[in-house]
């Protein structure tokens, strides 16, 4: 008895260690974000546009810099992450430092745009702040 106990253990452990093999690692990757600066949107992307969860006119931007991957491997679904603020110092984003994804970094230098909508009457010039992002190197579900 203890014998059969003992064999259904040890497979259990076998199964479960084989079971792991077939999962890849893929741990959170860091890029490093740099060169930022944003213009105005173009007329055709900025058509319309309000704040998020409300009504309230908002005017476009676009920002845009230098996506430094160091991994050696393709990061996929990399989010944004950073802090805008107004003239005033104001944030421009309440309670919100996701600013949106970057699909694909190849390994060294790209480019990347991310297309935020900031409240009309935010004042100009912008600060772009703490800005990284962060990604997989494996398939990510969704």
């Amino acid at each position: 008895m203890v014998r059969r106990g003992l064999v259904t253990g040890i497979l259990v452990t076998l199964l479960w260690l084989v079971s792991g093999l077939q999962l890849t690692a893929q741990a959170l990757t860091s890029i490093e974000l740099t060169d930022l600066s944003y213009q105005a949107c173009p007329a055709e992307m900025a058509d319309g546009m309000v704040v998020s969860g409300s009504i309230q006119e908002a005017n476009c931007y676009l920002i845009t810099g230098k996506a430094i991957n160091r991994s050696g491997k393709l990061v996929v679904n990399a989010d944004i992450f950073g802090r805008i603020y107004d003239a005033n110092a104001n944030p421009v984003m309440q309670n919100r430092t996701r600013l949106g994804s970057i699909d694909q970094v190849p390994p060294g230098e790209s480019d990347f745009q991310l297309r935020v909508s900031v409240a009309a009457n935010q004042p100009e010039p912008l600060k772009l702040e703490q800005f990284k992002a962060s990604g997989f190197s494996g398939k990510v579900r969704r």
